[in-house]
């Protein structure tokens, strides 16, 4: 395998879900927030500088972003897109499982809802059961590998990868 060991596999959960029915208190858009403040909480779940490509994900158009600013830190952000079939949300990162369904709660309200994909890592107990509660099924699945001298993050704050497609 050139090297490279599996670490884990990530499930893609796929379904329909209601716009939530009230705002979530405390999620603002991620375009408030310092782009220096996503990259550093970024680093802990990426195990590469992302710098240009967080600028261009998060500002590109029908790509809607929301975060949780807690005690003056950022404590959880995401990305909903548009797709060819319903919408994408990634990456979902947050401190823990409630910080991550305001923020998915925030990202959904924006959208109104409907067909929606989220990218889980299959060893995060927390981000299957956020997929399964909002009764989302898996559609299929891949597999995360790395080099020995790969550089590996914090899988726990993972709720939804960016994208199988691009990592």
């Amino acid at each position: 395998m050139s090297g490279f060991e599996l670490a884990y596999a990530n499930v893609r959960y796929g379904g329909t879900v209601a716009a939530p029915d009230a705002p979530q208190a405390g999620a603002i858009a991620l375009t408030e927030v310092p782009l220096a403040t996503v990259e550093a909480y970024d680093a802990t779940v990426f195990p590469a500088p992302r710098t240009a490509f967080l600028r261009a994900w998060i500002g590109s158009p029908g790509h809607v972003g929301r975060a949780l600013v807690r005690d003056g830190g950022l404590a959880g952000w995401g990305v909903i897109r548009p797709c060819r079939k319903g919408r994408k949300i990634g990456p979902l990162v947050a401190d823990d499982r409630a910080t991550a369904e305001v923020v998915l709660s925030a990202l959904l309200a924006s959208v109104g809802g409907g067909e929606i994909f989220l990218d889980v890592p299959s060893i995060n107990r927390d981000a299957v059961a956020l997929a399964q509660d909002l009764g989302l099924a898996p559609v299929f699945e891949t597999a995360r590998m790395y080099t020995a001298r790969s550089r590996r993050c914090g899988w726990s704050g993972v709720f939804g990868v960016t994208t199988f497609e691009l990592g």
